[in-house]
């Protein structure tokens, strides 16, 4: 049973850091590009973070870029998302997701809207609030 399940949200001030963990299991993550996405009260889900299976490239979406990074462990069983110089406009529920099809996938399209619906596997979030 394929079951993702992220950590390490919370509460933090302007300017702080935190780092997403995202524990796969039941399917083999090499063979799956996996991608952090965020929904904020109010707005739809943003994809933010992905990474290829076949070289680990990545993709960030303009709202992240240069602040956040996204990472696999030597084991590939745990997807990280690094996250710098929070602001407020961070807060949301952020979600790791990977498509049910397996396979590589550009993470630019992995983290485009609309790639990833409903059927594919999405963890339960983890809410990260920045405010002072």
């Amino acid at each position: 049973q394929v079951q993702l399940v992220e950590s390490g949200g919370g509460s933090v001030q302007p300017g702080g850091s935190l780092r997403l963990s995202c524990a796969a299991s039941g399917f083999v993550m090499d063979y799956y590009a996996i991608g952090w996405f965020r929904q904020a009260p109010g707005k739809e889900r943003e994809g933010i973070a992905c990474i290829d299976t076949i070289d680990d490239s990545t993709f960030y979406s303009d709202s992240v870029k240069g602040r956040f990074t996204i990472s696999r462990d030597n084991t590939k069983t745990t997807v990280y998302l690094q996250m710098s110089s929070l602001v407020p406009e961070d807060t949301a529920v952020y979600y790791c997701a990977t498509p049910v099809k397996g396979g590589a996938v550009f993470p630019d399209l992995l983290c485009g809207k609309g790639y990833l619906d409903d059927r594919d596997y999405w963890g339960q979030g983890t809410p990260v609030t920045v405010s002072s």
